[in-house]
């Protein structure tokens, strides 16, 4: 029986550092087997460094944090009223960021941040909600069990001779 009790905060200055430091964990150990580990330093550099994240939540996302037991493990990054001209939708919810420490893969807190993320998406009156995924990346799995399908694949050049090679996946709210 699990008595873990799983929360999810607004992420403020100091959960942006928590968000940076779980990032550094999380993803060598998530794209070992999918990433050069010189693309991983490259792409936490690039999207996880504090300024960079500074600048993601003044765009528009909203970043939080998971805790499990008040204990932060996990992370999650959603923007509001966006889209792709290639679901010619423009009111769609993009999970920008997923993760939780592995140690906590198999316990819930994946669907629990899931779950937050797709109610905030209904409460944003959003009409879906899509994220971009590795093609490589095993989480397709978990992501096709809560209803998203694979719209479309894309190669997007991140700079410096690096191309993130995803699927982006769907999820239409009926």
């Amino acid at each position: 029986m699990n008595t873990r009790k799983w929360s999810v905060q607004l992420a403020d200055e100091a959960g942006i550092a928590t968000l940076n430091k779980l990032a550094h964990i999380i993803w060598p150990i998530t794209f070992k087997d999918i990433l050069k580990p010189a693309q991983i330093s490259y792409m936490l550099e690039l999207m996880y460094s504090i300024d960079s994240l500074k600048q993601q939540q003044e765009k528009g996302c909203r970043l939080y944090i998971l805790s499990a037991d008040d204990e932060p493990i996990g992370y999650l990054s959603l923007e509001h009223e966006t889209g792709t001209s290639r679901l010619q939708k423009t009111d769609l919810t993009k999970v920008h960021k997923i993760y939780v420490l592995p140690a906590y893969h198999g316990t819930g807190a994946g669907r629990f941040l899931m779950d937050f993320a797709l109610d905030e998406a209904r409460r944003y009156k959003s009409s879906g909600v899509f994220l971009n995924v590795n093609r490589y990346n095993k989480a397709t799995g978990f992501y096709e069990h809560y209803g998203f399908n694979i719209a479309y694949s894309e190669d997007i050049n991140i700079g410096d001779g690096y191309l993130m090679e995803d699927y982006v996946m769907y999820h239409p709210f009926i």
